[in-house]
């Protein structure tokens, strides 16, 4: 069938052969309310996450001309489509800044789209989600929306109390209703709550966002709890690139999405891996 063949090329390099997806996303310098200085040197960081076993990278269109030297033969780019205004705000206005023709122009794989219901600026968000899916489906590029609570620069506990759990719910399923081939969300705070958003997916492939900075050990294990309910990957900025060793971070994802390792398995090495760095 030729029909949507080019979607399906893209999709088998972002889901790799084991069907798995290690997603690092340096796109945080579109979202954050403050410049982040590990992302200064944008090159380094893509180089370290595709040492580590990251095959796709999340990335702005300026950004991709200074780190395509850093990507791999087989890494794909995802290619950020919206920046955040007023990100200093509680909930700031997504902006779409860039159209899947870029992307496709530019080697993509795959594009991205945060994807915020709040308030006002809700029923515009929706009409960009749904203008982007219908883009994707023109020109078979695979749409990773990201099913997310509005700012993503606080901690679950804060956000879920602010939000509650239904609101990643409902985005997750109206992300899939709107075209999404791939729904990035948060964790939610618990295995159980984490198995409803993989259900409201409806079999649409999802990946646990890392969220703000978190002590390793628990995004491993919240790693390998969305592994075991469903989840075919991770989509992490933070969590890698302002880590002391983003290559290593990255490998112990890898680890334990790719080669079902435990949490505690690849913590492990990760802290035996850290500690010979430390002694050199």
């Amino acid at each position: 069938m030729i029909k949507g063949v080019g979607k399906s090329m893209r999709m088998k390099r972002v889901i790799d052969s084991a069907g798995v997806s290690v997603i690092c996303a340096l796109d945080h310098g579109m979202t954050s309310p403050q410049f982040i200085e590990p992302l200064a040197d944008i090159e380094t960081r893509t180089r370290e996450a595709v040492a580590g076993g990251a095959n796709v990278i999340m990335m702005s269109k300026g950004m991709i001309r200074v780190a395509e030297p850093a990507f791999a033969p087989t890494t794909s780019l995802a290619l950020l489509l919206s920046a955040s205004a007023n990100p200093e705000r509680g909930e700031p206005e997504v902006v779409q800044i860039a159209e899947v023709e870029e992307a496709s122009r530019l080697g993509a794989d795959a594009v991205v789209l945060f994807t915020a219901l709040a308030a006002a600026s809700e029923p515009g968000m929706i009409r960009t989600l749904a203008g982007v899916g219908r883009a994707c489906e023109l020109s078979g590029i695979p749409l990773i929306a990201e099913a997310e609570f509005p700012t993503t620069y606080a901690s679950v506990d804060e956000l879920k109390n602010r939000y509650g759990f239904e609101y990643l719910r409902r985005n997750v399923r109206l992300c899939v209703e709107l075209g999404a081939d791939i729904v990035k969300t948060n964790w939610p705070g618990e295995e159980a709550s984490f198995r409803k958003l993989v259900e409201a997916a409806n079999g649409i492939p999802v990946v646990l966002a890392g969220g703000s900075r978190v002590e390793d050990d628990e995004l491993l294990r919240r790693m390998e709890s969305a592994m075991s309910i469903g989840a075919v990957g991770c989509s992490v900025g933070r969590n890698i690139f302002m880590h002391r060793s983003p290559e290593a971070i990255t490998r112990a994802l890898s680890r334990v999405i790719r080669e079902g390792w435990t949490a505690n398995k690849a913590m492990g090495a990760l802290q035996q891996e850290l500690g010979t760095m430390a002694a050199r």
